[in-house]
């Protein structure tokens, strides 16, 4: 029997914005589509599911992308500025210097991704789980992790000012050369991050935090102290 509830689907094309503006509002899904550069700001694409599609410097400007599902899908360089993704799955994806400003993403699950670059500032991201995903020299600054399980994620070299990290715990994290001014960190269990390259300015950051006796010897040697 033909499944009356399933979504209907485009496979390896090219699309335009009033090809995808002719669809809008009515949820679908897109396989191995070409959408790079493609203008597609403000428009409905609610619930959509993408899977190895391309949206290399595509435009998506305060698009509604509630609910929406990404797998494996090129997205660098794209805007999502103003974008409502609250509960958006996104997995094994490349985001690489996409501008998630002002990007509602809360109850959004992402996994497996690569975030290098990208600048989230002002994101909305209550509830949103990051898992095994790269977030190197992301812009993040003032995001809320307390008690999060942070799992495989990389933020080296990113813009973490101000951010909440109270209670979280990391697992297989790096935190090597990050900008933390003004983060906190009282009550995290750091054991399972790379703590490497944190200035002088910084250690005091983590009072009230659980570290490992490796860690406090590569933070003393990191301030000039010799451990013997």
């Amino acid at each position: 029997m033909e499944d009356l509830f399933a979504q209907p689907a485009l496979n390896q094309l090219t699309l335009s914005r009033s090809d995808v503006e002719a669809l809008a509002g009515t949820p679908h899904t897109v396989a191995e589509c070409e959408l790079a550069g493609v203008d597609l700001s403000g428009l409905d694409l609610s619930q959509w599911s993408f899977d190895k599609c391309d949206f290399r410097r595509t435009d998506l400007h305060g698009a509604k992308l509630q609910g929406t599902t990404w797998r494996s899908c090129r997205a660098a360089f794209a805007s999502f500025v103003g974008c409502d993704m609250s509960e958006a799955s996104i997995a094994n994806s490349d985001f690489n210097n996409a501008v998630l400003k002002r990007t509602n993403l809360n109850g959004a699950n992402i996994v497996g991704c690569k975030l290098t670059g990208a600048d989230m500032t002002d994101m909305r991201a209550l509830e949103v789980k990051f898992e095994e995903t790269l977030l190197i020299n992301a812009k993040m600054p003032g995001r809320d992790f307390r008690k999060a399980t942070l799992t495989r994620l990389d933020f080296s070299q990113a813009d973490l000012r101000k951010c909440d990290f109270r209670h979280a715990t990391f697992k297989d994290c790096s935190l090597r050369d990050a900008q933390l001014d003004a983060a906190r960190f009282d009550g995290a269990d750091l054991r399972g991050a790379d703590l490497g390259g944190v200035r002088l300015g910084d250690a005091s950051l983590f009072r009230g935090a659980t570290i490992s006796s490796h860690q406090a010897s590569q933070l003393l040697s990191e301030l000039g102290l010799k451990v013997r």
